[in-house]
């Protein structure tokens, strides 16, 4: 009895695990099997691998085949596998050499005529695969550019399973016709509409709003969220997209954590390994699948998710549905998204700043005087009551956008590039991951009440005390208060903050309208 091997990664989330595809061709009648639970996808593979070997020139045997994904109580979903499994029954047959694929890792979908094709979610799958000391991977022409992406693995693209069989030594016969001769995508990992290539959005670019400004660095050197509120024409949305243009450049770590959900999501091809934070911007009539994740199976990622790192933008935050906003609300403590379904509960991180935008009442013109306001104070209040305290709450910076007065006057005023914002918010940060180190805290805004309370000073504390007392903080928008102070603190290149440093904090919580 011979019994054939492949292996292969499957993914639930970000979380990968090791495959052993085990074949046995056995005497009985003609039939295939797939067992170890199998998704719709994957049993369908039972077609795909027998039509894709006999173009390679492989005779199917004419008896029982079974073939086990180990480890059997793991859901296994997508048509990656077929490689794998495609190995698996040529190893049990004979086809190929005995042990020709010990301790490499097939992936790959295949198609009818035995062309491989490439598949999402390859960056996790050799990350984990180098950590298991995983060596050589066969993995489809496609994703190559991809797969060099991650140093220590020895990558060989495979175009046609014919190939793969005359790689190690067997004898296929195939049409080169039905071989791609390009790997799809770009030739350049970041190449394509990468935030960082293309057209450079700046903070030089946008006229006045100096406060503004001035409110986002506090926002990217601290991780903090924030809420804009404005007429329509301010340049909210023009200030937010910005915002990853200062925010300090992403860690090694973080980099990769982007990349996987890109990679997962098909857009890896498209945006390479960046060091920008990723931008996220749903539409408001999203539903809170599309925000948090979802799909049949296991759940895939949602906006919450491919913003990590980066910022989730949501313009005209009042007109999102009150669900979809309240799903925010436990990523925004936590950092990461639990989405369960039939098949298994995936967990994907989701730590991102959010930005929210929004006009002061349903007509927009609402502020000042109000004199060409439309709005009834009953309108106006049901308008802004989709915005729910405990939302409000989480949001750490709350600033008025004001039109813009003069263009002329504005033009002539010295504007700060990203650039040099960036540096400053870079440097900020780099004084508080310092400060942090035991903690493991990279920013600011995930540093615990219990240590500002202990860290701050008496006298900047009774300030917030004094706040507390006139109702104009919650004992959470206290402590989100105290990070904003030494977020300044640290912008101001000070140790501790000041007073006046806890004044500004506790001006930033509280929006006007």
């Amino acid at each position: 009895m011979r019994i054939g091997t492949g292996l292969s990664v499957g993914l639930v989330g970000l979380k990968a695990f090791t495959i052993q595809a085990q074949a046995f061709i056995s005497p009985g009648l003609p039939y295939f099997s797939i067992i170890g639970l199998p998704d719709a996808s994957l049993s369908e593979s039972r077609e795909r691998v027998k039509s894709a070997c006999a173009a390679a020139g492989f005779k199917w045997p004419e008896t029982r085949v079974t073939v086990n994904l180990s480890p059997a109580s793991m859901p296994k979903h997508g048509s990656i596998h077929d490689l794998a499994i495609a190995v698996a029954v040529l190893d049990a047959a004979g086809t190929i050499p005995g042990q020709a694929f010990e301790g490499a890792l097939t992936l790959g979908e295949l198609n009818l005529d035995g062309s491989v094709l490439p598949v999402n979610g390859l960056l996790p799958i050799l990350l984990h695969a180098r950590e298991q000391g995983v060596k050589r991977a066969y993995l489809p022409y496609g994703n190559l550019e991809e797969a060099r992406m991650v140093p220590g693995i020895d990558v060989v693209g495979v175009r046609h399973l014919g190939e793969l069989i005359e790689q190690v030594g067997g004898k296929a016969k195939y049409h080169p016709s039905d071989c791609p001769q390009t790997p799809t995508g770009s030739s350049e990992p970041g190449a394509g509409n990468s935030p960082s290539q293309g057209k450079r959005l700046d903070m030089a670019q946008v006229v006045g709003q100096e406060q503004t400004k001035w409110a986002l660095t506090v926002a990217a050197a601290g991780g903090h969220h924030m809420l804009m509120t404005g007429p329509p024409g301010s340049g909210k949305t023009m200030l937010a997209s910005r915002l990853p243009s200062i925010m300090p450049p992403l860690a090694q770590k973080e980099q990769l954590e982007v990349a996987s959900i890109r990679s997962i999501c098909g857009d890896l091809q498209q945006y390479g390994i960046s060091d920008v934070p990723p931008f996220e911007a749903p539409h408001h009539t999203a539903s809170t699948a599309s925000l948090v994740g979802g799909g049949s199976g296991v759940a895939l990622p949602g906006a919450i998710t491919r913003a990590h790192c980066g910022v989730l933008f949501m313009d005209e935050a009042p007109e999102f549905s009150p669900r979809a906003l309240q799903t925010l609300r436990e990523p925004l403590e936590t950092g990461r998204v639990f989405l369960s379904r039939a098949k298994g509960t995936a967990s994907y991180p989701a730590r991102f700043q959010l930005v929210m935008a929004a006009n002061p009442c349903p007509c927009g013109y609402g502020y000042g005087t109000g004199e060409r306001c439309t709005c009834s104070s009953r309108e106006r209040t049901r308008y802004w009551n989709r915005l729910s305290g405990p939302i409000l709450d989480r949001i750490d910076i709350q600033v008025t956008v004001p039109p813009v007065s003069s263009l002329l006057t504005s033009a002539t005023e010295p504007r700060r590039t990203s650039a040099q914002i960036r540096a400053l918010a870079t440097q900020a940060r780099a004084a508080a991951r310092a400060r942090f180190a035991k903690q493991g805290w990279t920013c600011n805004a995930q540093a615990s009440g219990e240590w500002l309370r202990r860290e701050t000073s008496a006298k900047a504390i009774s300030l917030v005390n004094a706040a507390l007392e006139g109702k104009r903080l919650s004992l959470r928008g206290a402590d989100r208060a105290m990070r904003l102070a030494w977020t300044i603190a640290d912008l101001d290149g000070r140790t501790s903050p000041r007073a006046e440093d806890v004044n500004a904090g506790i001006m930033m919580r509280t929006r006007l309208q």
